[in-house]
């Protein structure tokens, strides 16, 4: 059991998931706190029946806490992460500025959670497409040795933080009623529309979200050889990533291979009845924590090609449920 434990960007959508995972999975310690930004110092929140106020994240805050779990930007992550780990905190750091630090370990719990035990104070949690595509690619790279992924990511709003979320609902009933929106996070109306940018254009005509997928799928599976393709669009869904995958495996894997293998694997829940359309959607993922795979088949225009189509809560098993997956590692392992 940690003596204490730091929600750090406690009052977030992710953080807020934090704090109910913990609750519900009756995560033990002696002692919590709750941090934010100065905007929400002063806040009250109730966990587990207690009422805590909410205390602004400042370097002294760390002092006596075991473990924090962190959902902040990237620049703050930057700041306070190393000012924590000074004082004897270990981070579980949901940002992006740490994932690819060598000295760091990118940690997906069911895919390779012996990377903890190499931390150095910090561990990161990927990002949120990357997280459910390296998921459902690992029972197939142990069978196979996958060679080469194609995938094209369909992101919620959610994705984007509460701005996204309010132009998806803000934009839409503008547009419905002939009204004009000023968009706070898209550059282009989300309503009614898909965007083929997320993030700022980066390698070769890629954009930053398309090369962390390329990036961290790699370190996460200790594997550089594997070609990736991303392309990522961000659609008019409130909640929920979606993947269409294409992997090529160096052995041949047959879709009932496929299914038997994904139906195995922990955290992954197969859909996948096309007959009787049944295969995962948004709207029958959404506040679950696994993985959902379904439209499994051979690709016809390779021979060692398989495709499918994958969803998962970005805001959960994209986010707050890895993070206290890799907590509970951690808790393991204390």
């Amino acid at each position: 059991m940690f003596d204490s434990i730091a929600v750090v960007g406690a009052t977030g959508a992710v953080g807020t998931i934090i704090r109910q995972l913990l609750e519900a999975r009756r995560f033990e310690a002696k002692a919590f706190k709750f941090l934010a930004s100065s905007r929400s110092a002063g806040k009250t929140l109730t966990f587990a029946g207690k009422t805590y106020t909410v205390e602004e994240m400042l370097p002294e805050a760390f002092d006596g806490v075991d473990l924090a779990i962190a959902s902040t930007p990237d620049e703050v992550a930057a700041e306070f992460v190393p000012e924590a780990v000074k004082r004897g905190c270990v981070v579980v750091d949901e940002s992006g500025y740490w994932r690819m630090d060598p000295k760091v370990p990118l940690v997906i719990p069911e895919v390779n959670p012996e990377a903890v035990n190499n931390h150095q104070g910090i561990i990161a949690s990927p990002n949120c497409s990357t997280t459910q595509m390296v998921l459902a690619m690992k029972p197939l790279h142990d069978a196979g040795r996958i060679r080469r992924v194609v995938v094209s990511t369909y992101q919620a709003t959610s994705g984007a933080g509460l701005p996204g979320s309010r132009d998806l609902e803000r934009g839409t009933r503008a547009h419905l009623a002939g009204d004009d929106y000023q968009y706070e996070m898209f550059a282009y109306p989300i309503a009614f529309n898909c965007i083929p940018q997320i993030g700022s254009p980066k390698y070769k005509g890629y954009t930053s979200e398309e090369m962390k997928m390329v990036h961290e799928t790699r370190k996460i599976l200790g594997d550089e050889s594997i070609e990736i393709c991303p392309t990522c669009i961000r659609v008019p869904v409130t909640n929920c990533h979606s993947e269409s995958i294409l992997v090529e495996t160096e052995k041949k894997i047959t879709v009932d291979e496929a299914r038997e293998l994904f139906a195995a694997t922990p955290g992954i829940v197969v859909m996948d009845d096309l007959d009787n359309k049944v295969y995962p959607m948004p709207v029958n993922c959404d506040q679950r924590d696994e993985v959902f795979i379904g439209r499994i088949r051979e690709d016809i225009s390779s021979p060692n090609g398989l495709a499918f189509w994958c969803v998962s809560d970005n805001l959960r098993k994209g986010a707050a449920t890895n993070a206290v997956q890799i907590a509970e590692l951690l808790r393991a392992k204390a």
